[in-house]
């Protein structure tokens, strides 16, 4: 009870940076601290208080919450409370900004993955992504690592768009310019994806001979949200190259260490962020092991640009977990820092997945791994969106305790007014409803072809899609896996 009271003040503390923007004027947090306690969140500089975090998350929740609180103050005649003021942080810097990513992911692997038959593979992918990995818990809490997941899968998305097609206007890199400076804007670590990023467009720029102008508008577009960053440091912390981090009593001695708290790999960090029980990321969301097989079936079918990028941000982003000094991140579903390595997986993920889509038992492991990590972390998210640290086997002792006694969070059942456990109900249907039908979407529109021509008459009659019966057997099998994989 106490941890979780601390959680909660943690919160509260650091979510007062809008309202101070908004309200005050000014990025200091010291009424926070006043009314909720100081903890490791807050690094105090020149008599004042600030939060250690990247602000970008905090500007951009100003305008929803600036909506809020003329629309209380109409309708109600009071300002925005406490929960009413998460709840539009949460909407405006994690749950929209991922949906609308997902729409431009969609488009891309529309482009990568065409074709009808790979329709089923493409959705299934993103359904992964979208409920089944630490997108999710980051996209509907009010910390800023899916934001920075979103700005950086941007920004390769958008220069990715000027590669492939040589009508599209070299104007579109303002855009991934101006998302490529925004990720470390919403969180530091999210600089680490624009490396490979800048790197892969830049060779490709220069292959598809645009010229120049790309890296002019990109330059300008990441100009704007660099700059606010800098300026945020110097006001906050006397210089615009000091971080919160570095200022913070508490994480200093770390930041000191090596380079921004970096100074040698570890196989513990490596062990405990990969495969361990508590917080592995393959653990959690093993559908993520499609990518290794992806990355040979990209190179194998000439996108060696695109599985070279794929994997150079997830080592890139593994070495920096590895050797980072406070790797475990205290409570979190998954290794949190490395949030903004998973949009360049999903192409890997999604091709892996086509591949394997007229082979039955391939496709329903592939896509049994991808109903663990909806299981978890969907089952999760309505819950408890947080493991802590104590646990071993925190899917078993935090989230199918809290399903077995029939406790969710708030969520819009509730809202709505129905009861605690009628509300996980709808809430578990909501989820079928999503995951059901890629299950069910059968090996593609091409299942029917070869096999004998005399009984092409039988074929046409047979029932296709969800109605047939290999369909249900397919999602059966893969719903058999999953549920192996949780239990053991």
């Amino acid at each position: 009870a106490e941890d979780g009271i601390r959680d909660l003040v943690r919160s509260r503390g650091l979510g007062d940076v809008y309202k101070r923007q908004v309200d005050h004027g000014t990025f200091a947090i010291d009424h926070g601290v006043k009314r909720w306690g100081e903890t490791v969140d807050v690094s105090p500089h020149a008599g004042h208080q600030y939060s250690n975090k990247a602000p970008g998350s905090s500007m951009l929740a100003v305008p929803g919450y600036l909506a809020l609180k003329a629309a209380t103050a109409v309708v109600a005649g009071r300002p925005p409370t406490l929960a009413e003021a998460f709840w539009i942080c949460r909407l405006t810097t994690g749950v929209l900004p991922s949906l609308l990513f997902l729409l431009l992911l969609a488009r891309y692997l529309a482009r990568v993955l065409p074709g009808p038959t790979a329709a089923g593979p493409r959705r299934a992918t993103l359904a992964i992504y979208a409920l089944g990995s630490m997108a999710l818990t980051y996209s509907v809490l009010f910390i800023s690592h899916q934001l920075a997941a979103v700005c950086a899968g941007t920004a390769w998305l958008c220069a990715a768009e000027v590669i492939d097609d040589p009508r599209r206007s070299a104007r579109w890199m303002l855009a991934a310019g101006f998302a490529a400076g925004a990720a470390p804007l919403c969180d530091y670590q999210g600089l680490f994806a624009l490396v490979p990023v800048a790197v892969w467009a830049s060779i490709g720029l220069w292959r598809a001979r645009r010229g120049p102008a790309p890296f002019v508008w990109a330059a300008l577009g990441a100009a704007a949200p660099i700059a606010l960053l800098l300026v945020y440091h110097d006001v906050c912390f006397g210089s615009p190259l000091t971080t919160g981090y570095a200022a913070s009593q508490h994480f200093a001695m770390y930041h000191q260490r090596g380079f921004l708290g970096m100074d040698e790999l570890r196989l513990t960090a490596l062990v405990g962020s990969t495969v361990s029980g508590d917080n592995g990321l393959i653990v959690l969301c093993p559908a993520l092991l499609l990518a290794l097989p992806g990355w040979w079936v990209l190179i194998r079918r000439g996108r060696r640009d695109l599985a070279a990028l794929s994997a150079a941000v997830a080592a890139v982003y593994l070495l920096f977990i590895s050797s980072i000094v406070f790797w475990r991140g205290g409570w979190q579903m998954g290794p949190r820092y490395i949030t903004a390595m998973l949009p360049f997986l999903v192409p890997a993920i999604a091709i892996a997945i086509e591949a394997v889509r007229a082979r039955s038992a391939l496709r329903a492991v592939a896509l049994g791994l991808g109903g663990v990590g909806i299981a978890i972390y969907a089952g999760s998210v309505i819950g408890f969106p947080h493991f802590p640290e104590k646990f071993h086997n925190p899917v078993w002792e935090v989230t199918a305790r809290l399903w077995r006694g029939g406790l969710a969070g708030p969520n819009l059942g509730r809202a709505l007014g129905l009861p605690m456990v009628a509300s996980l109900i709808v809430y578990a249907a909501l989820i079928a409803a999503v995951w059901l039908p890629v299950l069910l979407a059968g090996r593609g529109e091409g299942e029917r072809d070869g096999g004998d021509r005399d009984g092409a008459g039988d074929a046409a009659r047979a029932p296709t899609g969800w109605r047939a019966p290999r369909a249900w057997l397919g999602a059966g099998a893969a719903l058999a896996f999953t549920v192996a994989i949780l239990l053991a």
